[in-house]
């Protein structure tokens, strides 16, 4: 089969492919009174070091609108199938994706021919990378410490989540675009590397996109930045979502001031007194704050990155469940409002397909139908270097995802199902 040209954009300044100018890459600004919209205070560590390998050239991959299907992952927010279909046509679908920012975040990571890139049918892969980001802090000094694959098999009635650990220690391929050496790192420094020197965002991506093609064996049909701060609008939109708290928490990034919830350093800055955020156990419904506060705990979790991995896929179902329980998608105007919140959240890499294109033929899978998957066993798996390696048994339930295999896998292995409702 003949390799065919791309028509994603390459670069920032190219043209989106429905012939708009390509929005800029959001940067969530910082909310007024220290609110969500911004980053908490602090940031992951392990930065990256040494020598790597170099990167595979690229190929072409699927155009196909069946990609609809990749977006169950970006909360399902924007285009999950309701069962009664979504409504409004592409015309005002087209209008309220207009500022959702297109790039290509894949570089050398993406499927080949060989692999079924080209394929109408077969599995799809996605690579989702999630950014706590704000106005002030510079592009290139941004990491990723949400790294979810979403995998599709190639009957499109299922959906997978799998998140690696932020602590995983990899080796992260040299990188032109920064002037990235190369070296081996924890893995979720590799998004940093990528954006220095100018790379940006895209080059985080592209990056991060390379070092977990050469840890697992993957290759991606697509990808997604997702600026959790970004959420707070959609999960606003949506009203509120449930969430079910396994354990009590205590927030280290946020307080009440008079009953307001507000950054810490934005509160300590009042001279008021402060009343800690504290999420109670069980099931209860969270405005967008304190979802997106809940699912950035990580320090006081008992199993660390693990819990909070478990949380931010629990977030992603329940706001994909209130999109499609709650009639969202087959209400034309709450619908726009909803894309047009989501456009400030997400970055991302569509092969060229118009976005209306795949939100509109969007059916099949459901938030019911989206299984939520552990690594390590949903535990610490420490190598002795500060950072964590893969079970065997995980890198085994990578290789079924490359196979197209992993119901086989997941059956035989139920342990691997994350029990978070």
């Amino acid at each position: 089969m003949p390799v065919q040209a791309s028509r994603r954009p390459s670069s920032p300044g190219s043209a989106a492919p429905s012939g708009r100018a390509a929005a800029a890459i959001p940067v969530q600004a910082r909310a007024s009174g220290g609110g969500p919209g911004a980053r908490p205070p602090g940031g992951g560590g392990g930065g990256p070091t040494g020598g790597g390998g170099p990167a595979k050239k690229r190929t072409k991959r699927r155009k196909d609108p069946l990609w609809a299907r990749l977006t169950v992952v970006f909360g399902a927010v924007l285009m999950l199938g309701s069962g009664a279909g979504i409504v409004g046509g592409k015309v005002l679908i087209g209008q309220a994706t207009g500022d959702i920012a297109q790039r290509n975040l894949l570089g050398d990571a993406g499927k080949s021919d060989a692999e079924g890139g080209a394929s109408l049918d077969g599995p799809i892969d996605m690579l989702l990378l999630g950014v706590d980001a704000r106005e002030r802090w510079a592009a290139d000094d941004v990491r990723s410490d949400s790294i979810i694959i979403l995998h599709i098999p190639a009957t499109h009635d299922q959906a997978y989540l799998i998140s690696i650990p932020r602590d995983t220690e990899a080796q992260i391929p040299p990188f032109k675009k920064s002037g990235y050496a190369g070296g081996t790192g924890k893995i979720n420094g590799a998004f940093q590397a990528g954006a220095a020197n100018g790379g940006g965002w895209e080059g985080g991506a592209q990056l991060m996109a390379q070092t977990i093609k050469r840890l697992t064996g993957i290759s991606f049909d697509g990808a997604a930045i997702i600026n959790f701060g970004g959420f707070k609008n959609v999960i606003d939109t949506l009203g509120t979502v449930r969430i079910c708290v396994s354990q009590e928490v205590k927030s280290l990034h946020m307080s009440y001031v008079d009953g307001k919830p507000m950054w810490n350093a934005d509160a300590k800055k009042t001279g008021k007194p402060r009343t800690p955020v504290v999420h109670k156990k069980g099931c209860q419904e969270m405005e967008g704050w304190a979802a997106l506060d809940y699912s950035r705990q990580r320090k006081t979790l008992k199993n660390g990155d693990y819990d909070r991995q478990a949380n931010q896929q629990q977030l992603i179902k329940a706001m994909a469940k209130k999109a499609t329980d709650g009639g969202m998608l087959t209400n034309p105007a709450k619908m726009n409002n909803l894309i047009k919140a989501a456009g400030k959240a997400f970055v991302l890499d569509t092969g060229g397909v118009a976005i209306e294109n795949f939100i509109f033929t969007m059916r099949g899978v459901t938030a019911n139908e989206l299984t939520m998957l552990k690594t390590n066993g949903g535990t610490f798996h420490a190598n002795g270097n500060n950072t964590e390696g893969l079970s065997e048994e995980t890198m085994a339930m990578f290789q079924a995802v490359k196979q197209d295999k992993l119901a086989e896998f997941v059956f035989t292995h139920p342990e691997v199902i994350s029990t978070r409702k």
